[in-house]
């Protein structure tokens, strides 16, 4: 018992050094008012462009994450890495680039770089690894650059086009395709970029990390549900393109269009969950069932 109680008077607890809550706040808000033009318009295209609309909830969830670990991250030991300097400073330059190519692209991420470098500055790699997960969201805020959209819309548009003209000539349902055009008796549908998939697609790939942080504590399973979400995203909005032009051909092509045609793609998300969720019960029963037998063996 002695030796015990001498070892840990010699040793002594671990004693994490205080935040530098003054230091962080002023620098938090240099980042805010530095990017606050990148802010303003990322913004702006959140509430106008429902390709990204959900990139109001990703800052918030991650917070929420972040308030979550906040025990954790008391507990560090804050050791400054100055080389995060040099990674604030590549932030800043690629702003600036940025902003002189009207790229905004590289406008937006270079603020989760500076965002990184800062935190190295103040905590270490120690603290970047514990909001490893929060700042993993954090990228799905951001857009697509327009370069990269356009190389995975359009393969996507032409994918929900030749499944519905496979199934509905399966169905006996008359139909002629040219491209990502749907030519059927009644009318012509196009499938546009915004019928591609990939709202959806970002969305729920955003939603399988939340959903999986939350009611899975084993993390392969976000990877695994990551991976699973891509396939599921795209055949549910093949399958809406379908049932649009079964709708439109056999009982009006008002369905085609509109109030009707959007609310068709908010039943497909929720199924799009419905399929998330199976999937996840899927993989833990198989997981189950693995290590139950690999116990018995």
């Amino acid at each position: 018992m002695a030796t015990v109680t001498g070892q840990l008077s010699q040793e002594g607890p671990t004693v994490a050094k205080p935040i530098p809550w003054v230091a962080l706040g002023w620098f938090t808000a240099l980042l805010v008012l530095c990017y606050f033009p990148i802010w303003k318009h990322l913004v702006w295209q959140w509430a106008t462009d429902e390709d990204v609309g959900h990139g109001f909830f990703v800052p918030v969830v991650a917070a929420f994450v972040v308030w979550q670990r906040r025990d954790q991250l008391m507990q560090i030991e804050y050791k400054p890495a100055w080389w995060g300097v040099w990674i604030m400073l590549w932030g800043v330059a690629q702003s600036f680039v940025g902003t002189l190519g009207a790229e905004l692209f590289l406008q937006r991420t270079s603020i989760l770089i500076t965002l990184v470098g800062m935190l190295l500055v103040f905590g270490g790699t120690r603290l970047v690894k514990a909001l490893a997960f929060p700042l993993l969201l954090l990228p799905f805020m951001i857009p697509f650059p327009a370069v990269i959209y356009n190389q995975i819309t359009f393969p996507l548009q032409l994918f929900a086009s030749s499944v519905a003209e496979t199934t509905l000539e399966f169905l006996g349902i008359p139909v002629l395709r040219d491209g990502n055009v749907l030519e059927l008796a009644s009318q012509k549908l196009t499938v546009v970029e915004a019928c591609s998939g990939i709202r959806s697609l970002m969305s729920l790939l955003f939603l399988s990390l939340v959903y999986s942080y939350l009611f899975d504590k084993k993390v392969w399973m976000r990877w695994a549900l990551l991976a699973a979400t891509i396939p599921l995203a795209i055949l549910a909005n093949a399958g809406r393109v379908t049932i649009t032009g079964i709708l439109s051909e056999e009982v009006s092509p008002e369905l085609a269009h509109g109030f009707f045609h959007s609310l068709e793609g908010w039943v497909i998300f929720i199924i799009d969950i419905v399929l998330l969720l199976a999937v996840h019960s899927l993989i833990n029963r198989i997981y189950s069932f693995r290590s139950r037998k690999a116990q018995v063996a």
